[in-house]
């Protein structure tokens, strides 16, 4: 098409994009000044232990940790999995003259099963390291 048949882009939407980017500016610079007021200096009757809180913060991230990670190795990958319209239970495969044949089930295959992550080949073996 010759480049004087061609339609003009319209102005509209780079105008709303420079629009957008001037708000977005305005508002990063507000919060960046409501940050610099939040963080003025503490009285000295709010200083606290660090050492307690070091000891008190690693305690409840293990305790959270092993308790938070132990449903999500247990859950289905796939929702549609046994069901009739789980789209990796649609298998492709192909044989090449007298080789094994070879086919997506072998990837697919134990999530149109309803696999959870601890079931995965590779993934399965280092789920075994996470507590929970």
């Amino acid at each position: 098409m010759p480049s004087h048949a061609r339609p003009k882009p319209s102005r509209v939407p780079r105008t709303l994009l420079r629009a957008g980017l001037v708000i977005s500016a305005a508002g990063a610079a507000l919060a960046a000044g409501g940050a610099a007021t939040a963080s003025a200096a503490p009285a000295a009757a709010d200083r606290t232990d660090t050492g307690a809180a070091a000891s008190g913060l690693t305690g409840a991230l293990l305790h959270s940790a092993a308790g938070g990670l132990g449903p999500v190795k247990n859950l289905q990958l796939d929702p549609l999995a046994n069901t009739s319209v789980d789209p990796l239970a649609n298998a492709v495969s192909t044989q090449i003259a007298d080789f094994k044949p070879v086919g997506t089930t072998l990837l697919t295959g134990t999530l149109s099963k309803g696999a959870a992550l601890k079931d995965l080949p590779l993934v399965g073996q280092l789920t075994r390291v996470l507590p929970g």
